[in-house]
């Protein structure tokens, strides 16, 4: 097993994400009409303020789905159902402008337009209405998030005030922050990385796992890293009522493979091992690690038996 990073990235607050964002959600709105006060009360709640999977892997920020006519990148991720596709863009700035084009370009969502862009309110309740979201309080809580922040300030700015919204970098910091991104994206292509403090993110047979640790539950691990409960304990070969993990013990984030890494075709069974114990050891679904073996499910394996990790093992 393999650390990817030995220090953690911090997760960012709702205040920085607003700072950080907040001159594209201005600029957007002189754009299209739509109140930044929206766009980024939207931005905050869909991307968890830029700490979701979606925003971290795929700086989707707004969790827009693919829908036939999406032509872009693309990333799949568990939501209302299993597996869905999600667009997938190459910078935050991408997402804020598409999150745009999408209101704009979609029918269902044009009577929102005769609104203007101060009336949040209005523009919050007609999105539920629409059915950009399925949560039947997602307007009160885009509303709850503009009025807490002062996001309805945004939409006072005018275009030649822009200026002053926009993060102030350092011209040579900046050049010094795009340069070391663009190398880490090449060397990277699939960067995944950890967003907590004290949380480490470790890759077996190629995929993301972590280390449970002490205080741990099933479900607080699937609140901390953006996921739902029935999605750590399937992935994981866990039975329903599972709670809490063991201190170190190995959690998968998505789902395990059908075979173990190559190099490693066989494992011969230690005292006290389980089959579950060596399905998650190589990342590998238990239940093809049966019909790999030949054996009944629930069945445990002999201390010093042989198991095979990639092919059937032949008949007796």
């Amino acid at each position: 097993m393999v650390t990817l990073f030995a220090n953690s990235q911090t997760r960012m607050s709702r205040s920085e994400y607003i700072d950080q964002y907040k001159a594209l959600s201005i600029r957007e709105m002189h754009r299209s009409g739509i109140p930044a006060s929206i766009t980024m009360a939207q931005g905050c709640l869909e991307s968890g303020n830029g700490n979701s999977r979606l925003a971290r892997r795929s700086d989707n920020h707004f969790g827009i789905k693919c829908r036939n006519d999406w032509q872009g990148a693309r990333v799949y991720h568990n939501d209302d159902a299993l597996n869905e596709c999600f667009r997938k863009y190459r910078t935050v700035e991408e997402s804020y402008i598409d999150h745009t084009n999408f209101l704009m370009q979609n029918g269902r969502y044009s009577f929102l337009f005769q609104l203007g862009h101060t009336n949040y309110k209005a523009w919050a309740r007609g999105l539920k209405k629409a059915g950009y979201a399925t949560d039947p309080k997602y307007a009160n809580r885009l509303i709850k998030i503009i009025e807490d922040e002062n996001l309805h300030l945004l939409d006072k700015v005018e275009p030649e005030e822009l200026a002053a919204y926009i993060p102030k970098i350092e011209t040579e910091e900046k050049n010094a922050f795009d340069n070391a991104r663009e190398k880490v994206i090449e060397t990277f292509d699939n960067l995944k990385i950890n967003p907590y403090d004290n949380r480490e993110v470790i890759f077996v047979n190629g995929l993301e796992a972590i280390h449970a640790m002490t205080g741990d539950t099933y479900e607080s691990i699937a609140r901390e890293m953006d996921m739902k409960r029935w999605e750590v304990i399937h992935y994981n070969d866990l039975p329903k009522d599972a709670v809490q993990p063991e201190k170190d013990e190995l959690i998968y984030l998505e789902r395990k493979r059908y075979n173990a890494p190559k190099g490693h075709e066989k494992h011969r069974v230690q005292a006290g091992e389980t089959m579950r114990d060596v399905a998650q050891k190589y990342g590998m679904k238990l239940n093809r690690l049966y019909r790999l073996n030949r054996m009944d499910k629930e069945q445990e394996a002999r201390n010093g038996q042989v198991l095979f990790l990639r092919k059937k093992k032949p008949r007796e």
